[in-house]
């Protein structure tokens, strides 16, 4: 009964933000800052699911930068999203524009589409990317894993987000959140704690086609560090209880 009420509980909710989310990216224009309004939103609604959300380490936004997430599952919704900074735009597959209420509200916060599918596509579009943040002066939020997880621990990067960041000449901040991986049980009223932290920016200065490599595995093995650190964290304060 729980599970039944929760989730028609968060479906409600969802598409309602979908739609009021919408009309408020249009009357702004598809503003850029409108994206972390609508995820922040949708962020809310870890509190029907029975998660305590913790967030931290905003005091390491800049502007513009490259934020990187760890990808997980679909629950990343309701708590990394927490962690979007104003004027960010995310970059996603075009398939997306196809799903029900949250394709339109994806399209009009002004979020980028890219042909996942085709790469001299996916290349231009970074290309793009990169001078859209040159111009605008806005930060581009990915998830270099280019899939979720699903429990397989923090998967390899692909190359994207950090082409584009020394690209734009750009910083690029991990954002980590701990483990989501068989954590929510809807029929569960307290599914324990869930820590988003957002890491020190890392300095693309430097850095090349030729070295990309070390940058990417410099954020690949500060993001393990980190997701290590915050699942210990976790385990204590559910030991705690």
């Amino acid at each position: 009964m729980l599970k039944f009420l929760r989730i028609i509980t968060v479906v409600i909710a969802a598409i309602l933000i979908c739609l009021v989310g919408t009309v408020y990216a249009l009357i702004r224009l598809r503003h850029p800052s409108s994206v972390g309004v609508v995820a922040r939103a949708f962020s809310s609604l870890h509190r029907f699911i029975g998660i305590n959300l913790i967030s931290r380490g905003k005091q390491h936004e800049v502007q513009p930068a490259i934020y990187i997430g760890n990808h997980q599952n679909n629950y990343d919704m309701l708590t990394i999203a927490s962690m979007v900074p104003p004027r960010t735009v995310s970059v996603g597959k075009r398939s997306l524009i196809w799903i029900p209420f949250f394709g339109i509200v994806y399209w009009a916060t002004g979020n980028i589409f890219i042909h996942r599918e085709k790469r001299s596509s996916a290349i231009g579009t970074m290309n793009k990317v990169a001078e859209i943040i040159k111009e605008k002066q806005v930060s581009i939020w990915m998830f270099p894993e280019g899939t979720r997880s699903r429990g397989r621990g923090l998967l390899p990067f692909k190359t994207g987000a950090f082409h584009t960041a020394i690209a734009a000449g750009v910083p690029i901040v991990p954002v980590v959140c701990s483990n989501l991986h068989n954590k929510i049980d809807l029929n569960r009223w307290d599914n324990g704690t869930v820590i988003c932290e957002m890491l020190e920016p890392i300095d693309t200065t430097g850095y090349n086609r030729e070295n990309i490599k070390e940058l990417i595995e410099k954020c690949h093995n500060a993001m393990v560090s980190k997701l290590a650190e915050l699942d210990k964290e976790v385990a204590q304060l559910e030991q705690k209880k």
